[in-house]
């Protein structure tokens, strides 16, 4: 289990039960320790163990997950998911993480789960289950689930800030790993890649053209070429 966040759903619904699981498992650092229909199975639960981070729906049989929150110690990590945009919204009342409004996303779902891992550490996400294992000197190997992906350099064409997580796009997939963009601009050291904006990173060999303020890659991708950025890129890369 590693240093991984534990956690419980309480859901009463199987097909969100699945989803939730499946995004758990796909996430990969989470440890996913018991699920519960109703809130009396949790309160069991609680009775002999820990979570660290609780996934509550609100509309559940026998006590709502309204009235769960009123019996929780205020220290609970909580995210709540439901299909009621007022249900959630009055969870904010109990201090809640955030919520997540059914059907979501995997990436919204990262979203949420990054608030906990800001708000129990200042520093960077993930010790022990580093995103990349090792780098050589045309490639790094990604964890990503439960595999270890091999991703050449030269097939990053861009690389994307989303708060503490990036998407790496590549010739061939997109990821999303817990790594800041500023710390990707540690990590590459080749002439190769560049910033562009505060929120992107491109690898040069895939520009077509750039046209005003943005940049145009293979596929006809627009990257928006920041004002701050623009003029150290142009005179670095576009010589007149």
């Amino acid at each position: 289990m590693n240093n991984k966040h534990t956690c419980i759903i309480i859901e009463d619904q199987i097909p969100a039960q699945r989803i939730l699981k499946k995004f758990i498992e796909d996430f990969g650092m989470l440890y996913l320790k018991g699920t519960f229909i109703d809130a009396i199975q949790a309160l069991d639960f609680f009775k002999n163990d820990t979570a660290d981070i609780i996934f509550l729906d609100i509309h559940l049989p026998k006590i709502s997950g309204i009235d769960f929150l009123k019996i929780l110690p205020k220290e609970q990590n909580v995210i709540i998911t439901t299909a009621y945009v007022d249900y959630a919204l009055k969870g904010y009342e109990f201090n809640i993480i955030d919520y997540l409004l059914k059907p979501f996303s995997f990436q919204r779902f990262i979203k949420s789960v990054s608030r906990i891992e800001l708000k129990s550490t200042n520093n960077e996400t993930i010790d022990s289950d580093k995103p990349i294992l090792k780098t050589i000197d045309n490639y790094f190997f990604l964890k990503s689930g439960h595999d270890h992906v091999k991703i050449l350099y030269n097939d990053i064409i861009y690389i994307k800030s989303d708060n503490d997580y990036t998407s790496i796009v590549t010739t061939l997939k997109k990821y999303l790993v817990p790594i800041t963009l500023s710390q990707w601009n540690m990590r590459l050291e080749t002439e190769n890649f560049y910033q562009v904006h505060k929120s992107y990173i491109i690898n040069i060999d895939f520009i077509l053209k750039v046209s005003g303020n943005l940049v145009i890659l293979n596929n006809k991708i627009k990257i928006p070429l920041g004002r701050t950025y623009k003029e150290a890129f142009m005179n670095k890369y576009i010589k007149v």
